[in-house]
């Protein structure tokens, strides 16, 4: 982890150790390529624009020593061409600040699994009745449609499709899929809002993500 905020390095690194990933900090860019002489490292999250040495100057740093190190480039630069640029010079992924520290854990797990497709990381497909979910490229098959979908739509998905049938509450979905007890209301709905216009095949009552009122949403199994 590469930011030469503590704060943001703090925040990012107890959500990856949540989810079982151990984690250097490096405060600059130069520290980074320090830690990478002396450390066999299999991704970098890399602040891009530091005091000192940016994150450039490593992505030059990895490609000229040809390693094999995955890059999530981190920026709050939202302009096209610097995206361009930064995935030219060999970053896998590129996240915009502010991010979602769950989105960013699950473009980790999802880099992971393409880099050692093998081990303790494998490929997630799951499937429910005419359900076909892709977690590791962001994509869903609804009865042979396919349709992309953020990594928060993803595993929103991931869970629902995990327990059909089964009532959950808004605390508990929104504990699992953004890591927070206090649950925001709208923003729940804003998502929910957004998978049901894939899921539902017609406006009108839902086949898939039934609300349950002053409780949360029940996900049924055979899409009635």
């Amino acid at each position: 982890m590469v930011d030469d905020e503590p704060e943001i390095r703090q925040l990012i690194r107890m959500h990856l150790e949540q989810a079982g990933l151990g984690v250097i900090e490096a405060s600059s860019g130069r520290q980074a390529i320090q830690y990478l002489h002396e450390n066999a490292i299999e991704l970098l999250i890399l602040d891009l624009m530091m005091d000192d040495g940016n994150g450039f100057e490593v992505l030059q740093y990895l490609r000229e020593a040809n390693a094999e190190s995955l890059v999530i480039a981190l920026s709050a630069r939202r302009e096209v061409q610097d995206k361009i640029l930064t995935l030219g010079l060999g970053a896998d992924d590129y996240v915009t600040k502010p991010f979602s520290p769950v989105e960013l854990v699950a473009r980790v797990q999802a880099q992971l699994r393409r880099h050692r497709p093998h081990s303790s990381y494998p490929a997630k497909i799951l499937r429910l009745n005419k359900l076909v979910l892709d977690i590791d490229n962001y994509s869903l098959q609804n009865d042979g449609k396919s349709f992309s979908v953020t990594p928060v739509e993803c595993q929103l998905l991931e869970m629902f499709m995990q327990n059909p049938d089964r009532v959950l509450t808004k605390r508990e979905i929104y504990k699992q899929v953004w890591n927070h007890e206090n649950f925001d209301d709208n923003n729940l709905s804003v998502f929910i809002s957004k998978l049901r216009s894939i899921l539902e095949p017609t406006e009108g009552s839902p086949h898939y993500l039934h609300s349950i009122r002053g409780i949360g949403y029940r996900f049924s199994g055979d899409g009635q």
